[in-house]
């Protein structure tokens, strides 16, 4: 049985909300975009070109753990989409989450640069993709909430993979 919450996540470009939204689609979950809960503030930084910092995404990531908690408290299963670049980060999330599943999208630089590219309306621009992956800490075998799938050729492959290793994990 899946966990109450699902975080998909990946450095940007990775087709977080894309699949996220596929998997709460057919799984009949709710579906929160962690972009769109971001304080204005950050979305300002990151539209000039600027990473976040650490700080900057403390109360970010508080959010998500309400916004988890909210669902939780409500009956409802959610799929929510969160960078989760590093451990620390997701160590912030299963603290503060009761149950939760990570579905973590890998890529390469090349093939995430070359997708971000033809994304538009984005506050993200392609310029901070490095500083994504030089901050990525992937997830290793001692995070057993966490499933890798390899971003595919096409969105609809990966998805397929992400839904099949969700049954069997």
């Amino acid at each position: 049985m899946l966990a109450p919450v699902l975080i998909v996540m990946g450095v940007s470009g990775s087709g977080k909300s894309s699949v996220g939204k596929a998997i709460a689609d057919e799984q009949k979950r709710v579906f929160i975009d962690g972009d769109d809960l971001h304080p204005q503030a950050n979305i300002n930084k990151m539209s000039k070109g600027i990473p976040l910092t650490d700080a900057d995404r403390q109360g970010w990531l508080d959010t998500i753990v309400t916004g988890a908690k909210t669902m939780i408290r409500r009956g409802k299963a959610g799929v929510m989409t969160c960078s989760a670049l590093k451990r620390q980060y997701r160590d912030r999330l299963r603290s503060g989450i009761s149950s939760v599943k990570f579905l973590y999208l890998k890529a390469s630089y090349e093939k995430v640069s070359q997708q971000s590219g033809a994304r538009q309306g984005h506050f993200m621009p392609v310029s901070l993709l490095r500083s994504q992956f030089d901050l990525l800490q992937e997830p290793d075998e001692t995070e057993e909430d966490v499933i890798t799938v390899e971003v595919q050729e096409s969105l609809e492959a990966t998805i397929a993979i992400a839904l099949k290793e969700l049954v069997y994990k």
